[in-house]
C-alpha cells in the first residue's frame, strides 16, 4: 500500500516505519494516525517480520509532536475522538507480537514522547530531545504521557516534566531511564538495525511470550504475573523453537529458528 505521510520498508526480518512530514518536523495529524494504524496490519500480518523500528524522517525530529493546526480546531468531543485514536493506536504497539524499537533522531515532544514511550525500548541520537510541553499550550498530554510517563521514570520526576513543560536532553533521558541508549546521530540507525537484527534471530514465539509476559505482567500484582510467566513459559515449550533452541544446546550447534505464531 502507498503511504503519504509515512515510508513502510521491510528488508529481511525487520520493519521500519519512518514518520514522513519533515516540513512539519514529522508531527501527527489525524491521516498520519490512520495510516500507521493500517502500515500495523500490514507489519502484523506479515509472518516473516520479528521486529519494528519506528523513525522520523530528516535529522531534526522523530516527532515533534501533535500537528497544533489541527488541535486548534477542535472542540471537546472532536478533541476526545482525537486523543482515543491516538490511544488506540499507540497501544497497538504494545500489543502487537513482536519487538518494537524508538530510533528517536531528534525532538521527541508531546505525541513524540508518547509515541516512543508506546514502543518496547528507546535507542535516540545524542541530538535528541523528550518532552511533554502540552502545559504551555494550556492543554495537558493527550496520548498516554501522564499515565505512561510516570510508570516508567517515576511519579514526581514525570509531573515535574508535564507541569513545567520542560524538555530532557538524550543524555539526561538516559540518566532517569527513559532512554536505553545514547549514540551519535550518525550511527544511531546502524546501532538500532544491529540491536534488531540480534532480536530477528530469536525465536518468534518466545519473543511474542517475553514481550507478552513482562507487559501484561507490569499491571498486576506480583504473584499475578508469576502466574503469567509460568503460563508463558509452557506454552513457548509446546513451540518447535523450543525444541530446536534446546536441541541445538545439547549439539552444540547454532539454532535456527522457524516457529510460527500461527500454530
Amino acid at each position: 500500500m502507498a503511504y503519504e505521510n509515512i515510508i513502510l520498508e521491510v528488508e529481511k526480518s525487520i520493519a521500519k516505519i519512518t514518520f514522513n512530514r519533515p516540513k512539519a518536523l514529522n508531527a501527527l495529524n489525524q491521516a498520519l494516525l490512520d495510516e500507521l494504524d493500517k502500515a500495523l496490519d500490514e507489519v502484523e500480518q506479515n509472518e516473516d517480520v520479528k521486529v519494528l523500528v519506528l523513525t522520523g524522517a530528516g535529522d531534526k525530529a522523530f516527532v515533534a509532536g501533535a500537528d497544533i493546526t489541527e488541535i486548534n480546531k477542535l472542540n471537546a468531543l472532536e478533541a476526545k475522538f482525537f486523543c482515543k485514536k491516538g490511544h488506540d493506536v499507540m497501544a497497538r504497539l504494545q500489543e502487537i507480537p513482536i519487538p518494537v524499537i524508538a530510533a528517536v533522531n531528534g525532538f521527541a515532544l508531546g505525541g513524540g514522547s508518547e509515541m516512543a514511550l508506546s514502543c518496547d525500548f528507546i535507542y535516540a541520537s545524542e541530538t535528541a530531545k523528550f518532552g511533554l510541553p502540552e502545559i504551555t499550550l494550556g492543554i495537558i498530554p493527550g496520548f498516554g504521557g501522564t499515565q505512561k510517563l510516570p510508570r516508567l521514570i517515576g511519579k514526581n520526576l514525570a509531573k515535574e516534566m508535564i507541569f513545567t513543560g520542560k524538555m530532557l536532553s538524550a543524555a539526561e533521558a538516559k540518566d532517569v531511564g527513559l532512554v536505553n541508549q545514547v549514540v551519535p546521530l550518525e550511527e544511531l540507525m546502524d546501532s538500532v538495525m544491529k540491536v534488531a537484527s540480534s532480536i530477528a534471530k530469536k525465536g518468534r514465539v518466545s519473543l511474542r511470550a517475553a514481550k507478552y509476559a513482562v507487559n501484561t505482567g507490569m499491571d498486576v500484582d506480583l504473584a499475578t504475573g508469576c502466574k503469567i510467566e509460568i503460563d508463558s513459559f509452557a506454552l513457548c515449550m509446546d513451540s518447535p523453537d523450543a525444541k530446536e533452541g534446546t536441541s541445538a544446546f545439547m549439539e552444540k550447534r547454532k539454532a535456527e529458528f522457524k516457529g510460527s505464531i500461527k500454530g
